[in-house]
């Protein structure tokens, strides 16, 4: 209740309190308006109390191009590892395992060794089993095969003994293409305990004898020939890997030597 003084200026009604506290969510009495606002009071310009704002989830989907690229490197990885893996145990086999898992190849030396025996040199033309020869008896000369390319055939007999010592011969047809007697000789030449030479009546355009082995090819893209030449190169000497095979024959021609140089009969 508010009590005017009558005959003084006007004043600012007192309040007096009535012992009463403001309702629940309403401001005091005589607060300004803003001088603070509980929850849930209405918003200046007369708006309705602020909603909640729900937050906005963002779908991010998987990132796959990185993910693949990961997997990709992974299994490349694991690839060249286990062919690591693989390439250093196949070249902890002793050389004969290696060469007798060569597709295609004739093991003379567990097939028919007695072709391969022979008891001292023999001088003249000689026969064998198998053609090209692949071992057994043959002259006292050996061909040079120090990565010796010859173009035109070689005697049997010289070759033969080549191969005792190491050698790994190769033959082809002398009707074999041209760019296929290239990359053959790029295998040989200048190659010790190699050579290489034509050889008439072939049954496949090129053949590979080392002693005791044979394979048989037709084409000199076949990668089997570089295993060939890498597991029977000197592995296969009869002779061990200490016989020469420089100072041997140079010249061409079937016929053995000793009978080359014999003069002509009248």
């Amino acid at each position: 209740m508010s009590i005017s003084t009558p005959g003084g200026p006007e004043r600012r009604p007192t309040v007096v309190s009535t012992g009463k506290k403001p309702a629940a969510g309403r401001p005091a009495s005589g607060a300004k308006a803003g001088s603070g606002k509980p929850a849930g009071s209405p918003r200046a310009g007369g708006k309705g109390p602020r909603k909640p704002v729900t937050p906005v989830k963002v779908s991010q989907g998987r990132a796959w191009g990185p993910i693949a690229l990961f997997v990709a490197v992974g299994v490349l990885a694991a690839g060249i590892i286990g062919y690591g893996a693989w390439a250093s145990f196949q070249g902890a086999k002793p050389w004969d395992k290696r060469a007798n898992a060569i597709d295609g190849i004739s093991n003379i030396r567990k097939s028919d060794p007695e072709s391969l025996k022979y008891e001292s040199h023999k001088s003249g033309p000689l026969t064998w089993n198998y053609s090209p020869p692949v071992g057994g008896v043959h002259n006292a000369a050996w061909q040079n095969c120090m990565g010796d390319v010859y173009d035109a055939p070689i005697a049997n007999e010289h070759a033969v003994h080549s191969l005792e010592h190491g050698a790994v011969w190769i033959t082809y047809r002398p009707d074999l293409p041209k760019d296929q007697v290239d990359k053959l000789a790029g295998k040989v030449r200048g190659v010790e305990k190699m050579l290489m030479s034509p050889y008439e009546g072939l049954d496949k355009p090129i053949s590979l004898q080392a002693w005791g082995y044979q394979l048989k090819l037709d084409n000199a893209d076949d990668s089997r020939i570089d295993e060939f030449i890498k597991d029977l190169r000197v592995n296969a000497s009869a002779e061990g890997p200490t016989a020469l095979c420089n100072t041997g024959i140079t010249a061409t021609g079937t016929t053995p030597r000793e009978l080359q140089q014999q003069p002509p009969t009248q």
